[in-house]
């Protein structure tokens, strides 16, 4: 363990210290490490799969909050997709947004393999467009981000509302290879930290900063906004 002069207390991720974290997770099934396989084909494009103990994380919360509708934006291969839909409620459904055919073709057939597909409407359009669709009521349980990144506010802005009180919102990619603390930062490292600093403003909710796979907020949503400049 390491201590810094300010006090703060880290653990260097080293190789054998992530391997022995990932041994703590429940292990992939058949269909997921079929899965990981599949998407590693893709080549570079497969580094935008969610870790498997990131998954494991998924499935935890959506059972932790009995989640029964779940929102998710970006769907690639649909490891995060078969993730949550393992952590649903019974007669529970997540709606996952993308605009890949191609990708999502490999997700549908690992949803059929681990016999979920029943529990996810996939909606192959602009997200913003599907977002804009969804009835205005806050009955959403559980919402998750991973998609392109300047898009992330206002993706927020339109599913906040749509949450439900005690629901929580997830956004993936928060530290954006650690680009989002520099205040230097361009293109979509800029986009996170501009994204980052739009959620810490935002008084219809609480938030923490996880340092999981490429930092993972996760957001509850407040029964009642915080008073003006006010955080919990």
């Amino acid at each position: 363990m390491s201590r810094t002069e300010d006090g703060v207390k880290t653990v260097p991720l080293t190789r054998e210290v992530y391997a022995y974290l990932v041994e703590q997770a429940e292990p992939p099934s058949p269909v997921q490490r079929r899965l990981i396989a599949r998407t590693r084909e893709l080549g570079g494009e497969a580094e935008m799969q969610i870790p498997h103990e990131q998954g494991v994380f998924l499935t935890l919360l959506a059972q932790l909050v009995g989640a029964r509708r779940i929102v998710e934006v970006g769907t690639f291969t649909g490891y995060s997709t078969l993730a949550l839909a393992a952590g649903l409620a019974p007669g529970g459904q997540v709606l996952t947004c993308d605009v890949s055919e191609e990708w999502t073709a490999i997700a549908r057939q690992a949803w059929q393999e681990a016999g979920v597909a029943d529990r996810i409407d996939l909606r192959i359009a602009p997200a913003l467009d599907t977002l804009r669709a969804l009835p205005p009521e806050p009955e959403i349980d559980l919402v998750f981000l991973d998609a392109d990144k300047p898009g992330y506010p206002a993706y927020w802005d339109q599913l906040v509302p749509r949450v439900r009180p005690g629901g929580l919102l997830l956004a993936d990619n928060v530290l954006y290879g650690g680009e989002a603390a520099r205040e230097d930062a361009t293109g979509n490292g800029l986009a996170i930290r501009e994204f980052n600093a739009h959620v810490r403003a935002d008084d219809r909710v609480e938030s923490v900063l996880l340092p999981i796979a490429d930092g993972l907020t996760v957001a509850r949503k407040r029964p009642t906004p915080a008073r003006s400049g006010a955080r919990a």
